[in-house]
């Protein structure tokens, strides 16, 4: 394929690939991890903060409550959502942080999540099982689980103990879709709440989150949504809503949730804002083509790599509807997380960014793929990689 061109998008890629500031010699094959935001965001955002340098008594007093309501409806409604359903959070580990500090759980009680946790969500249930004498039960599943296999290992690990279970919907060191709607009904079975993990959700899948079935859902828009970082969004179920209150003790303390989440004092709340202006200006592009498109391109770049680098294609997996796509590195290759490491800075000395990662003692490239990437960037990092491994290494080089 042409190295500047995307044919799996079309002709007008270039005009897309402008929306984007992001630097044009490196290949950005981690979009999944940070995200990227468009340039015409980053703009509508820096004119909301000259606003409230400019006037500051206007800006928090009587301009800026109205926008953020306004912006939390725009948003709530692309997961699905009534705007008193949803709030606000800066991401999914300051979301699950306040949910778990509102649960009170008795001592002996049970969290029951997977290896195939998120670290950060994984760190908060052990802060929330400290403190409440509660005990983490961690589920074995195995990469290539059926979804029938998944929930069975779900129900397995629930008892009459079950206080919460966490299940993401994306996992994101494995890029898995786990069937979240049938756990939560193997833990609400059990007694238990139920948490999902949304976090690569927003942008990459269509979304209806009050019919998932869960008690709290949470999500960061600023994956594969492309909104300012800093842009999360909080959905709990009606029976939990009274008792929900942020992390931080502020004037909108008496508001209750959501607003209570919104009204935390002079923080910089820009991100937010321009969360309608990202979503209109990707829905401009047509969300199924984008969506299509990012399969497309990471289901390419998952051949193009194993085969590169000699993974037979029996080892491969994907599950329908992702942007992420994982290649398992053969054994002995980044198995631990300091060679992963290596790995992974070695290759931005060639110009390429990309995850690389250990998981259950193997390593592993979990590709992403967005609109602003081309074929190209994924042989740059098959290149790449191949050679590290094979003990040469490649010299840096503008594709």
């Amino acid at each position: 394929m042409p190295k500047n061109a995307n044919p799996i998008w079309g002709d007008d890629w270039q005009d897309v690939r402008r929306l984007w500031i992001l630097d044009p010699a490196v290949a950005h094959c981690n979009h999944g991890s940070y995200g990227a935001v468009p340039g015409p965001v980053l703009a509508a955002q820096n004119e909301f903060r000259a606003r409230m340098a400019a006037h500051p008594q206007r800006w928090f007093y009587r301009e800026s409550p109205g926008l953020v309501t306004e912006a939390r409806g725009e948003v709530a409604r692309f997961v699905g959502a009534g705007p008193e359903e949803v709030a606000f959070v800066t991401n999914v580990s300051s979301g699950v942080s306040a949910v778990v500090q509102n649960l009170a759980l008795e001592p002996g009680a049970e969290v029951v999540s997977t290896n195939h946790i998120y670290g950060a969500v994984s760190t908060a249930l052990d802060r929330l099982c400290t403190r409440t004498g509660a005990t983490r039960v961690v589920a074995d599943v195995p990469i290539d689980s059926t979804d029938e296999e998944i929930v069975a290992i779900f129900a397995e690990h629930c008892s009459e103990r079950t206080g919460l279970v966490v299940v993401d919907q994306v996992t994101s060191p494995t890029a898995r879709r786990f069937p979240i709607a049938a756990v939560a009904a193997v833990g609400h079975r059990f007694g238990a709440a139920v948490l999902v993990d949304g976090a690569h959700a927003p942008g990459m899948l269509p979304l209806d989150v009050p019919n998932i079935g869960a008690d709290f859902w949470v999500g960061n828009l600023h994956k594969w949504a492309c909104t300012p970082p800093g842009t999360g969004a909080l959905w709990v179920a009606p029976q939990w809503r009274e008792r929900m209150v942020p992390l931080i003790v502020s004037w909108g303390e008496m508001d209750g949730y959501p607003t209570s989440f919104e009204r935390i004092g002079t923080d910089d709340l820009s991100a937010w804002l321009a969360a309608p202006i990202t979503l209109d200006l990707l829905g401009s592009l047509g969300w199924d083509r984008v969506r299509a498109h990012n399969e497309a391109l990471v289901l390419w770049a998952q051949a193009t790599v194993a085969e590169a680098l000699g993974v037979p294609s029996s080892e491969l997996h994907h599950d329908a509807g992702l942007s992420l796509a994982l290649v398992r590195l053969p054994p002995g290759q980044a198995d631990t997380r300091e060679q992963a490491q290596a790995l992974q800075e070695h290759m931005v000395t060639l110009g390429v960014e990309m995850a690389v990662g250990c998981w259950n003692g193997r390593g592993a490239i979990r590709l992403s793929a967005y609109v602003y990437n081309r074929p190209s960037d994924y042989e740059r990092l098959a290149v790449g990689v191949r050679d590290y491994l094979a003990g040469s290494k490649s010299a840096f080089c503008e594709w």
